[in-house]
């Protein structure tokens, strides 16, 4: 199906976008084809590709605000749906290895891009192979991160196998889990185990993005666990920090996905507009745009968010001043007469 529309989300579109799925990729080893969604400008030639991996129980069809919004601005968009969000039952033996399929997702989108080109009527031809990002949404996020560098830890404690992708040269990764270990929860270690990654090889320049209010039930930590991809890793050299946001940072789901518990907006528009910037910038088409963003966030006099470089956020804005204070009162030593009078008496 395709389908030809403005971006939405009432943002500045500059060109229509069409989107079509599902088209299917050739994936012999996966048990099934992989299906993905690609949105497009309609025109335009030498077009940079962002893959997006979703996160849990979400499909290619969502993340509309975002996807829309990157497309209607020059980019081509390829959205697959991962296998556990297709009902994998438990004994499948597809679904201890499910997040290395998530992995091998996203390169397959990569080795197969003609076929994605070809699936989009008007697309052949268009696409620029040397310039791609990857970028995700919590689960998504780590998916993404593995093909620019980090690596999952073994049961043994040491990370595992590079699966660094050279052909990626940026990922935005939103909400992206942190380390694990002691810092995930119960739950998280009963049914996540993989969820314990390795940020020291993560060298290609990435961006974070985390909600200073998203409290997860995989770790016994607060947000701050959303920002060990910045805090440990030397590719991620750039936090967005949204203020008072949870893990739908908005809600950059979409209308799909009921489960936004902090539906914002503003905060969405926010989302889209820098990770906009920082996608131009980091893919060399506009090295003004991401420095841009951060100063405007910066001079702001009340903004959504914090924008931080190289573990340097901006200082936070003076306190107004205080209220100006009338002199102390100059006591005299005497008491007061209460308007009473003694005369004297003089000396004899």
């Amino acid at each position: 199906m395709s389908d030809t529309t403005p971006a939405d989300g009432g943002n500045d579109s500059t060109t229509p976008v069409i989107s079509v799925s599902p088209i299917a990729l050739a994936a012999p080893d996966r048990g099934q084809d992989l299906h993905v969604r690609v949105t497009a400008p309609t025109t335009g030639r030498n077009l940079p590709v962002v893959v997006f991996s979703h996160g849990m129980t979400l499909t290619m069809d969502d993340y509309a605000p975002l996807v829309s919004f990157w497309a209607s601005h020059g980019f081509v968009v390829v959205q697959p749906t991962h296998l556990d969000s297709l009902g994998l039952l438990p004994d499948d033996p597809r679904t201890s290895l499910i997040w290395r399929i998530r992995t091998d997702d996203l390169t397959r989108i990569l080795d197969q891009l003609d076929a994605v080109e070809a699936g989009v009527p008007g697309l052949a031809g268009r696409i620029d192979p040397d310039r791609i990002a990857v970028a995700g949404h919590s689960w998504g996020a780590q998916t993404a991160s593995t093909l620019v560098g980090a690596r999952v830890v073994d049961a043994d404690g040491t990370p595992g196998e590079s699966m660094i992708d050279s052909r990626v040269k940026a990922a935005v990764l939103l909400c992206l889990p942190g380390t694990g270990g002691p810092d995930l929860s119960p739950l998280a270690a009963q049914y996540f185990p993989f969820m314990s990654p390795d940020f020291t090889e993560l060298k290609t320049s990435s961006l974070v993005v985390a909600g200073d209010h998203d409290q997860s039930p995989l770790t016994v930590r607060g947000p701050d666990w959303f920002t060990d991809g910045y805090r440990l890793s030397p590719g991620a050299t750039n936090l967005l920090t949204l203020f008072g946001a949870e893990h739908g940072l908005g809600g950059i789901q979409g209308s799909n996905d009921t489960r936004t518990t902090d539906e914002n907006p503003e905060r969405v528009a926010l989302v889209q507009h820098t990770t906009l910037a920082y996608l131009r910038t980091a893919l060399g088409l506009d090295n003004d745009a991401w420095p841009t963003a951060r100063r405007s966030l910066a001079t702001t006099s009340d903004p959504l968010g914090q924008a931080c470089r190289y573990s340097k956020c901006p200082a936070p804005p003076p306190p107004p001043p205080p209220p100006p204070t009338l002199p102390p009162l100059a006591y005299r030593s005497r008491k007061p007469s209460f308007g009473i009078t003694t005369a004297r008496r003089r000396s004899p």
